[in-house]
């Protein structure tokens, strides 16, 4: 028997394509909630989104960020469809999207809208810069976030051009800020009986994500560089160095990791040099000390020096994609799952990295497009049938 999910009896509706929104509403229906995907009658534009498509209306990239949903097809223009999804905001706990700015106001799916069919209805919003302002019906992405909110300037070499960082993470932070920000809100139109709305932007998540860096120059004035060799702007040892075949990043973030470091690499004479005595001496040597270290990590190969150091000093070696999945302890973390598709694939996805009672919960297949739609508008029009699972 499966274990129970923490959200089990919630319904959730999301007005959502691509990336943030999806992502936000894998997490609450891996967690039990009933997520009703609504797509318009060409679906999500990532169902055509490659390389790799499962066939008509449905890729790879959709499944990664639709897993355990409910699909359904509707226009909002249309009478009969409005009728359909008012009936289900009446039995609903929150409403999902990520349109431009002044849209869900336009659709009449903010709360202002709603609170009359559900007075405890959440309404949860992602948009690129905020619903209100000069900016609400802006088009925005994940890249142009890092670019004007100073990420890009923060990552790679100082001599490279400037750098995004290689995933879109501005979309899944700003996901899991909904999220959280949805589930809060839940929690407390079950106390009250009174819903509201949540607002997260691309934009504002990208600029909180500067934190300490951001908030030395909003203090201090202080405008953290790019640092060679993907280095802490603050703490030495903390970079890449390069072994015989490859590299590892070591982080030395306090002193006795320091004095244990030279302790297993043979090197007790450093501890006594002044010039890396305490971390400030080695930020100030920080190119010095790097030579050195340098020298010392290409006699050996990545995986030599992990296995003088596991455990012991952190430190990983920096893998390729291909490398980095098929990680034994992947496996052993038990970080992916098989998944049975409609096609009959049976395919191998990342599982929910949060655990419930020790296990991480079952996933299953992202739905086909309009999939749950009869059932559902059965069940509106007081049908007996169940809404398939």
């Amino acid at each position: 028997m499966s274990a129970s999910k923490p959200l089990e009896g919630l319904r959730i509706i999301s007005f959502e394509q691509f990336g943030a929104a999806p992502y936000a509403t894998m997490f609450l229906a891996d967690f039990g909630a009933e997520v009703i995907k609504v797509e318009s009658a060409a679906g999500d534009y990532a169902r055509q989104t490659g390389p790799q498509t499962l066939g008509e209306g449905d890729s790879l990239y959709f499944q990664c960020f639709n897993l355990n949903k409910k699909s359904v097809v509707l226009n909002l223009k249309d009478p009969g469809d409005r009728a359909l999804f008012e009936e289900l905001v009446v039995d609903c706990d929150a409403v999902v999207n990520n349109l431009r700015g002044s849209l869900p106001a336009k659709l009449g799916i903010d709360y202002p809208a709603l609170k009359a069919i559900n007075p405890a209805i959440v309404c949860g919003h992602i948009s690129a810069y905020g619903r209100e302002g000069s900016r609400a019906d802006w088009p925005g992405y994940d890249f142009l976030m890092q670019a004007e909110a100073g990420i890009m300037a923060l990552t790679g070499d100082p001599d490279a051009e400037p750098t995004r960082v290689g995933l879109s993470m501005v979309d899944y932070m700003t996901g899991m800020m909904l999220a959280y920000g949805v589930m809060s809100a839940i929690h407390s139109a079950g106390r009250t009986g009174v819903g509201m709305d949540i607002d997260a932007s691309l934009f504002d998540t990208a600029l909180h994500q500067l934190a300490y860096q951001g908030t030395w120059y909003l203090n201090e004035g202080i405008v953290t560089p790019r640092m060679p060799r993907a280095a802490h702007p603050s703490s030495t040892p903390v970079q890449l160095y390069r072994t015989e075949d490859g590299w590892i990043y070591l982080c030395c973030m306090n002193q006795n990791f320091w004095e244990l470091l030279l302790e297993l690499l043979g090197r007790e004479d450093l501890a006594r040099d002044p010039r890396f005595a305490t971390m400030a001496d080695r930020q100030a040597n920080r190119e010095t000390l790097g030579g050195i270290l340098d020298e010392q990590f290409a006699q050996r190969t990545s995986t030599a020096w992990m296995e003088l150091l596991k455990g012991k000093i952190p430190a990983a070696p920096v893998r390729p994609l291909d490398e980095a999945v098929d990680n034994p302890f992947v496996a052993e973390a038990g970080m992916i799952k098989a998944v049975d598709h409609p096609s009959g694939r049976t395919l191998r996805f990342f599982a929910n990295p949060l655990k419930i009672n020790g296990q991480r919960p079952a996933q299953r297949a992202a739905p086909a497009l309009d999939e749950h739609g009869p059932s559902l508008r059965q069940a509106a029009q007081g049908g007996t049938g169940e809404q398939s699972a």
